[in-house]
């Protein structure tokens, strides 16, 4: 009597093809393989024909036949993808005070992560800055592009007030009954 006739299944294995990296659209099948005699059920056979980054993640399968069960390994499915939901944030109040500057922060998900973030200026073609935080020292809307070998997206606009500064004057001044007064200031 040889070992398969009375046991449960073993080497069971989940394969992802094609092997390799798997960027968003293409077409990936999941195979769940097991040895064992008699035959054993497979749970599933897994084909995905445009594939998105919410497949990503682990995956297992069970094979069974009437002396038992057992799981396979799990396997991780990392999909490859561009820049979305890219957003800037504002680190502090949208209005600041002349000589001061905002913070302009650029997040997005992607995989691989973005590294590369370019800050635009409406209605400017080139970038005015890139990294992922930004210093904005004038009044404008700007928006920032996070990149990735997979491509590029852009942020909505966020509005950058700048206003002047706020200049206070206190004069005293001593008149004379009759007499005309003239006062010349110059602010800067």
């Amino acid at each position: 009597m040889d070992w398969y006739s009375r046991n449960p299944p073993r080497s069971v294995s989940v394969s992802i093809s094609p092997s390799g990296e798997i960027k968003e659209g293409d077409s990936v099948t999941l195979n769940c393989s097991s040895d064992s005699n008699p035959p054993a059920e497979i749970s599933w056979f897994y084909s995905i024909s445009k594939i998105s980054s919410d497949h990503r993640g682990e995956y297992k399968c069970k094979s069974r036949n009437e002396h038992g069960e057992k799981y396979s390994d799990a396997v991780t499915l990392i999909i490859m993808y561009p820049p979305r939901n890219v957003s800037v944030s504002i680190n502090g109040s949208a209005e600041i005070v002349e000589g001061d500057s905002m913070t302009l922060i650029c997040s997005s998900d992607s995989n691989p992560p973005a590294l590369n973030f370019s800050w635009f200026k409406e209605n400017q073609s080139s970038a005015v800055g890139s990294g992922q935080s930004f210093s904005a020292l004038q009044s404008g809307r700007f928006y920032c592009e996070a990149h990735n070998q997979h491509g590029s997206q852009r942020s909505d606009a966020v509005t950058v007030i700048v206003k002047g500064h706020l200049v206070t004057i206190y004069i005293s001044i001593g008149v004379v009954c009759g007499a005309a007064v003239v006062i010349t200031m110059l602010l800067i």
